[in-house]
């Protein structure tokens, strides 16, 4: 059965695009919270920065965001006599992790400004800083809040990994296609590959699902 033969170098693809899903995914978590809290800070510097980077990373393509990391700040290193070029690994997790933190910095502000302004008077009556108050009130009630756009963003995150393979990283996607390219048979590959991100997504899902229970507690914690 030759739909077996595919199996290895696609087994080996699928195993870059986790890795790459994994990668990205936590970076632009962290990215997310940042400049999502950036974008809430009284210090217009960093709210300005917070701001820029969102729109510029929400208002581009993910493509050219990917194509401009690995091909186009080599050359402007160049220029400024740096070494700025990044391996396809880094540069395609920096692409997906920025493009991911854009959206998820505007989850972050909405549900972080989501939480009733009662709390935050409360908050002042107990003397908390706004440090306090953020770490103590905010984000144990926003965090649950965050989760299901948190989980759709994860999702989308790993069908975006297929970008890569322009940049000739080896993942599912430049694997299927260059088995297409040898044997001729694009209906079976694709197929597989169909089935094999359809998998890993389903598996994603449970994931963040999982996580979104665990979390889900803070709600009613942050509400007593």
């Amino acid at each position: 059965m030759q739909w077996v033969d595919y199996l290895g170098p696609l087994s080996q693809g699928a195993w870059v695009t986790i890795q790459l899903t994994i990668y990205s995914t936590i970076l632009g978590g962290i990215f997310s919270f940042l400049f999502g809290i950036g974008k809430l800070s009284h210090n217009w510097i960093i709210k300005g920065f917070s701001i820029a980077y969102i729109e510029i990373f929400r208002g581009t393509s993910l493509l050219v965001q990917l194509f401009w990391l690995y091909f186009a700040l080599p050359v402007a290193g160049d220029m400024i006599g740096l070494d700025l070029r990044l391996p396809p690994v880094a540069a395609g997790v920096l692409a997906l992790a920025l493009n991911i933190g854009a959206y998820g910095a505007e989850v972050v502000r909405g549900a972080i400004q989501s939480v009733s302004r009662s709390q935050y008077e409360a908050a002042t009556a107990l003397n908390f800083t706004r440090r306090q108050a953020l770490w103590r009130i905010s984000l144990p009630q926003a965090i649950p809040e965050m989760m299901p756009s948190f989980s759709n963003l994860a999702v989308q995150n790993l069908k975006d990994t297929a970008l890569v393979s322009l940049i000739s990283l080896s993942d599912l996607a430049l694997k299927a296609e260059q088995l297409r390219n040898y044997y001729q048979d694009s209906t079976t590959i694709y197929t597989i590959i169909l089935l094999m991100y359809f998998g890993m997504a389903l598996v994603l899902t449970v994931i963040m699902r999982i996580v979104e229970n665990a979390v889900g507690r803070w709600r009613g914690v942050g509400r007593a």
